[in-house]
């Protein structure tokens, strides 16, 4: 058990209303439990092997939250491709996924690695093309080998600049998804560590990296299309704030209500956002926007991307 530092106690006070809410918010970072974890089926396997919690009302049926002793990724089936493990905080967040009606899009993920959200959004909206992209050299290995692992296909992977992105293809994607960069503040509740993570220079280091991100993945939705905005990080400033940023900044797109996370709307905006937080028990923590844009008429043409060096084919 950690000593909670100032900064943390100022946190809590700001996001959490009620003083025990506050208290237990500390203690989920400060004295952190385990969490069930879940595996994501990416194709339907021969048998489901892994003891199961009762699904919750939002949760996707090709997920499962599994029992504390379950080890999904030592399963044979896990090797073998026929699943995904992730925290059920990615889960949630991914989960505003299911608001979108959209039959066969163009998904692009742009800061994809390891690949969860990929899979999550292969496995959810069954789109004609899936591009994962990852700009940090080091991270796309794992991109790769996930998508491989767990045969996600049509798919290509790519490692360029979200600057890059937004030129070499705008106004194309049905949907775009942004799990941003953060402060990684939800790693306490994992029991991990992640130095000076509330200190405002971090966070706001942060915030303006993922409003830059947003700013080029907005080039890339198409007229009607989805931004889909995810942290796992518990400050405003890089959360409700960046998105309220983002709609000032880009009035053509509008947030959208996800009915099935209504009881997780973020008390901290007006708008339409929804977070989970790690004293609920169930994951470290999420924050989620669901945007889209207003303009009217036809994506884009996508243009041929396997000939560019930084593609792959899946």
């Amino acid at each position: 058990m950690s000593s909670p530092s100032n900064l943390l106690l100022k946190l809590s006070r700001r996001i959490c209303r009620d003083p025990d809410e506050q208290a237990a918010f500390v203690a989920a970072l400060t004295q952190p439990q385990p969490f069930h974890p879940c595996f994501l089926w990416c194709h339907e396997p021969p048998e489901r092997p892994f003891a199961t919690l009762p699904p919750l009302p939002w949760q996707p049926e090709f997920v499962d939250r599994l029992a504390l002793h379950e080890q999904p990724g030592k399963h044979p089936l896990h090797e073998a491709g026929y699943g995904y493990c992730l925290d059920f905080s990615s889960v949630f967040a991914a989960s505003v996924l299911g608001a979108i009606a959209r039959p066969d899009p163009l998904v692009v993920d742009v800061c994809a690695s390891p690949g969860g959200k990929s899979v999550f959004a292969w496995r959810s909206l069954q789109p004609k093309l899936l591009i994962a992209n990852e700009t940090i050299g080091k991270r796309v290995p794992a991109l790769r080998s996930n998508l491989k692992r767990c045969r996600i296909s049509p798919a290509l992977s790519l490692s360029v600049d979200p600057q890059v992105l937004a030129d070499l293809m705008p106004h194309t994607a049905d949907v775009v998804i942004v799990d941003a960069p953060c402060s990684g503040q939800s790693l306490l509740a994992k029991g991990s560590k992640a130095p000076g993570c509330f200190h405002p220079v971090t966070i706001n280091k942060n915030a303006n990296r993922q409003k830059r991100i947003l700013a080029n993945a907005a080039q890339v939705v198409a007229p009607g299309g989805y931004l889909v905005y995810m942290t796992c990080a518990y400050s405003p400033e890089e959360n409700e704030q960046v998105g309220d940023w983002f709609l000032q900044r880009f009035p053509q797109f509008a947030a959208v209500t996800v009915p099935h996370l209504a009881a997780y709307q973020s008390t901290l905006s007006d708008r339409p956002c929804y977070r989970m937080f790690p004293q609920d028990g169930l994951g470290a923590g999420a924050f989620a926007l669901l945007l889209r844009s207003t303009e009217a008429g036809q994506p884009s043409p996508l243009p041929v991307l396997t000939d560019h060096p930084a593609v792959r084919v899946h």
